[in-house]
């Protein structure tokens, strides 16, 4: 028995042995920041300025392109004559370049006969700061509409605008072209806008026992958040991006607070210190905050009240409640004046997010899966875990190695050790008399080799 039990300590610790050494390491932080980090499933893609030139974006690809000052760009969309199509541009300036007021991009869907089918625009507005921004167009299949109804060529069309003072390097572009899901049943849903929608604010959220989540760089990236009340830290000139599972018939509420500063004598004054957005899952503008000023002192700025995610809210004029027609992850974006550093230093300085998701989860209204636009377990576990998509995946796959790593590592010492069982049985039993003899064993260790 004690052999035995030896054996099977020697093989439990070489089965972890190879397990462990098939683990697969961590890869490294690399140096220095990163402005934006691009879906990594961005292909290359140049827009043209003849639309007859213009490259194609097919249904659920992600692109990378850029845009000069002053530019139109055309790309080319195949649409059938059944499904609604949003197309997204996320505008990203060059580090340091300069913008003002009125700069940014239009983004529209139009014919071939160049009818505009929709058009959103994107701006810098106030905070005349470099970040990303973003805008999406559509193109909808409506009854009671004669236009863009048809199968054919489409074209997607980003017009940049920058004043003679803006800075003239190029602009960045991240291209998403997504398909909705059909409806359970045609006439089955609201085709007029809401009416009213609760607009009172919740009672604040309270910060959880761990409540430090880093933002994330880009819409690829972004931190998942809950309810709760989150705390970060956020340097001048940064942008951070967080995302929240909104369901249907669900309101999302933010708030971001800035801390006082405990810099000597710190107290100037910096207008448009803070700027936050609202954006929804395919990256459509949803809204902005009049950006935070600041002065040393705490200071907070919130979100206007918005309507629970709903179908109807397509069919209003306002573009904020509008925005909200799908239920998915919605995306926060906040950014610091770079201005603060010079006033303030260069550090990084306490942010504090405060999260609400209100209302009971309602029914999606497609026929078949949502894609993103739902909100599954899956989603709701990685907002409570503060987990990215790409953290997600590579705990995943990570998981998946080391069981794989496991399994190999524990089959290849059990067939070795049965091996050295076999070599070891047969010395024994040849070095017993041949015969019968009385007393005598006639297996090693009083018994055949046992299958364990």
């Amino acid at each position: 028995m004690r052999q035995r039990s030896r054996g099977r300590v020697t093989l439990a610790a070489a089965a972890a042995m190879f397990a462990v050494a098939a683990l697969p390491g961590q890869a490294l932080a690399a140096d220095g920041a990163v402005p934006y980090t691009f879906d990594p499933k961005a292909s290359e893609v140049s827009g043209a300025e003849l639309n007859t030139d213009a490259p194609e974006l097919r249904a659920g690809s992600v692109h990378k392109s850029s845009i000069k000052a002053g530019e139109k760009l055309y790309y080319r969309l195949n649409l059938d004559a059944k499904t609604n199509a949003y197309v997204s541009a996320v505008v990203v300036p060059e580090d340091g370049g300069k913008v003002a007021y009125g700069d940014g991009v239009e983004v529209s869907i139009r014919s071939s006969s160049d009818q505009q089918c929709s058009s959103r625009d994107a701006r810098f507005g106030s905070a005349e700061y470099p970040r990303p921004i973003a805008a999406y167009a559509s193109r909808l299949i409506n009854e009671d509409n004669t236009s863009c109804q048809d199968a054919g060529t489409y074209y997607f069309l980003v017009e940049r605008t920058s004043k003679e003072t803006s800075g003239k390097g190029d602009w960045d572009l991240e291209l998403r072209y997504l398909s909705e899901p059909q409806v359970a049943k045609a006439g089955s849903l609201p085709t007029g806008a809401p009416e009213d929608w609760p607009s009172a604010s919740p009672a604040p959220p309270s910060p959880a026992a761990d409540n430090r989540r880093h933002g994330g760089t880009s819409y690829y990236d972004a931190t998942s958040l809950e309810t709760g009340e989150w705390r970060d830290e956020i340097a001048p000139g940064q942008t951070l991006f967080y995302r929240v599972p909104v369901d249907w018939g669900q309101q999302i509420f933010a708030t971001a607070r800035m801390s006082n500063t405990t810099v000597p004598g710190a107290d100037t004054y910096v207008s448009s210190a803070l700027a936050m957005a609202l954006d929804n899952p395919a990256q459509g503008h949803v809204d902005s905050v009049s950006p935070l000023s600041y002065s040393g002192k705490p200071a907070s700025v919130s979100l206007d009240p918005l309507p629970p995610v709903a179908y109807e809210n397509r069919f209003d004029s306002d573009s904020s409640v509008s925005a909200m027609r799908f239920a998915g992850w919605y995306y926060l974006s906040v950014t610091l004046n770079p201005e603060i550093g010079k006033a303030y230093g260069t550090k990084p300085m306490p942010l504090t997010l405060a999260v609400k998701v209100d209302g009971t989860a309602g029914k999606s209204p497609y026929a078949g899966g949502a894609g993103i636009f739902g909100v599954t377990q899956h989603d709701k576990d990685m907002a409570r875990n503060g987990q990215s998509g790409p953290q997600a995946a590579a705990d995943e796959s990570s998981t998946m190695k080391l069981v794989a790593a496991a399994g190999i590592g524990a089959g290849t010492v059990l067939v070795l050790w049965l091996g050295v069982w076999t070599l070891i049985a047969r010395r024994r039993a040849a070095a017993v008399p041949s015969g019968p003899v009385a007393g005598a064993q006639q297996y090693p260790y009083g018994g055949p080799p046992q299958a364990w």
